[in-house]
C-alpha cells in the first residue's frame, strides 16, 4: 500500500495510526486537501475535502471503474450541485456525497485490511470529468 496526499510525503505501508492522523488533518482549503491509497494491483481509495466536507472515490483496476461514494442520509446543508472547492480544482457533489472525516478513516482502514466497507456506504459510478 502507498499512501500519498497534497504536501506530505508518500508513505508505503503506512500504519492505521498513520492513515487517522493524516486523514483527519485533511482541510478543504489550504495545504492538505486530498490522499490517495493504492494497493499493489493499482487499485486506490481518494479523499477530496476535510473535517465535514470530504468526498470519497475509488478505482478498480480490473473494471478500470471510478466509482463515489454516497450514503442513506443526504446533507440539508448541501444541496446538489454544491461545490466542494479543494486544492486539486472544483467538483459538483450531490446532497448524499459529503462525508465526515471520522468516516473516511474507516472507509481508508476497510480499504487497507481488505474489509467489507461499512453498511452505509455504497458506490456508483463517478461522473465523467
Amino acid at each position: 500500500m502507498k499512501f500519498e496526499g497534497q504536501n506530505f510525503a508518500a508513505v508505503s505501508t503506512p500504519s492505521d495510526h498513520v492513515l487517522e492522523s493524516r486523514l483527519l488533518a485533511l482541510k478543504s482549503y489550504g495545504r492538505h486537501s486530498y490522499a490517495s491509497l493504492t494497493d499493489a494491483q493499482g487499485n486506490y481509495l481518494q479523499v477530496a475535502g476535510g473535517g465535514v466536507t470530504c468526498l470519497v472515490e475509488r478505482f478498480d483496476v480490473p473494471t478500470s471503474t471510478r466509482l463515489r461514494a454516497f450514503h442513506d442520509k443526504p446533507s440539508p446543508v448541501f444541496p446538489d450541485g454544491t461545490v466542494l472547492a479543494f486544492g486539486a480544482g472544483e467538483l459538483r457533489l450531490k446532497s448524499d456525497e459529503w462525508f465526515h472525516a471520522s468516516a473516511v478513516v474507516e472507509i481508508f482502514l476497510c480499504f487497507k485490511h481488505g474489509r467489507s466497507y461499512p453498511g452505509t456506504v455504497h458506490w456508483r459510478p463517478a461522473p465523467k470529468t
